[in-house]
C-alpha cells in the first residue's frame, strides 16, 4: 500500500513538473514570438546626420527620415519602433539615455557606435588643417585607444543590450571607408586619405570582433559604399562641409538609403 501511495505521489510530481515547464515553454515561445518591435540606438550614422529631413522633436539627435532606421520601420512596420540614435553619441551615452525602449518584446536592435569613443571628429579636423605628420601621429593615438579601451567599452553596452532585449536580434552596423583612392582629388593629400581609410578599417574590425563575440551580427558597409567614397564622383558620404560643418563626413541621404539600409535589411 505505502508503495503504490508513493508512486502516486512521484507520479503527481513529475505531471505537475512536466506542466509547469510545458506553461514555462510556452510562455517562452510566446514572449519569442511576440518580440517583434524595433530599436534604433547608435550616433550620428544611425540617427542620420548628413541626410536632413530632420525630425523637430529630436533636437540635437538629429534623426532624420532619411536615416537607415526610419527608413527600415516604414518598409517593414514593426510591431513598435524607438528611434533612439542620437549625433554625437558615445557608448556611455547609450547607456545612459539609449535603452529605455529595449524589452523582451524587441525583436532587432541595430547599433553603429564607436567612432566618437574613438576620437573620429578630432581625427578629421586634425587631418584637414594639419600636416601629414601630424595627421598621422593623431591616427596613431586614436587606432591606440580602439585596441586598448574601446573593446571593454563596447562589451558593456552588448551585454547590456542583451540583457535588455533577449529575444532580440541585434545587428551592429560598421562605418565606411571615406576617400577613393588613387585619383586626383582636391582636399587631403593621398596619404592623408589612406591613413583615414586605414583608421576606419582598423575600427570596424574591432567593432566586429566584439559583435561576433556576443553572437551579434555585424553589418559591413564597406562594400555597399564601394565606388561611392569622397573624390569618387558619385559620393554619398559629405566631406568639408563649410556652410554645415557638423554634416561633413557623414553619409548623405543617399548613403543612407544605399549604403546602410540594404546591409540592415540583408543582417535582419
Amino acid at each position: 500500500m505505502r508503495r503504490s501511495r508513493l508512486v502516486v505521489f512521484v507520479s503527481s510530481l513529475l505531471l505537475a513538473a512536466g506542466a509547469a515547464l510545458t506553461g514555462a515553454t510556452a510562455a517562452q515561445a510566446s514572449e519569442a514570438a511576440a518580440a517583434t518591435g524595433y530599436v534604433a540606438l547608435g550616433d550620428s550614422y544611425s540617427s542620420g546626420v548628413g541626410a536632413g529631413s530632420y525630425i523637430g522633436s529630436s533636437g540635437d539627435c538629429k534623426r532624420s527620415t532619411k536615416a537607415y532606421p526610419y527608413l527600415w520601420n516604414a518598409a517593414h512596420a514593426p510591431s513598435s519602433f524607438t528611434f533612439a540614435a542620437c549625433s554625437g553619441a558615445v557608448t556611455g551615452d547609450v547607456l545612459a539615455d539609449q535603452l529605455g525602449g529595449l524589452s523582451s518584446s524587441t525583436g532587432l536592435v541595430s547599433i553603429s557606435i564607436g567612432g566618437n569613443d574613438a576620437g573620429f571628429a578630432d581625427v578629421m579636423t586634425t587631418c584637414v588643417f594639419s600636416s601629414d605628420s601630424t595627421c598621422l601621429s593623431r591616427i596613431n593615438t586614436a587606432k591606440a585607444y580602439v585596441s586598448s579601451t574601446l573593446p571593454g567599452k563596447l562589451d558593456t553596452v552588448y551585454s547590456t543590450i542583451r540583457s535588455k532585449a533577449p529575444n532580440a536580434r541585434v545587428v551592429v552596423l560598421g562605418y565606411p571607408r571615406f576617400y577613393k583612392l588613387g585619383t586626383s582629388c582636391i582636399g587631403l593629400s593621398e596619404t592623408k586619405r589612406a591613413a583615414i581609410n586605414d583608421a576606419a578599417d582598423f575600427l570596424d574590425s574591432a567593432i566586429a570582433q566584439r559583435a561576433a563575440g556576443h553572437g551579434f551580427a555585424f553589418g559591413d558597409v564597406r562594400t555597399t559604399f564601394g565606388g561611392h567614397e569622397i573624390c569618387s564622383g558619385s559620393s554619398w558620404l559629405h566631406s568639408v562641409n563649410w556652410l554645415n560643418i557638423g554634416e561633413s563626413y557623414h553619409p548623405t541621404a543617399s548613403g543612407q538609403s544605399g549604403g546602410y539600409l540594404p546591409v540592415l535589411t540583408n543582417a535582419a
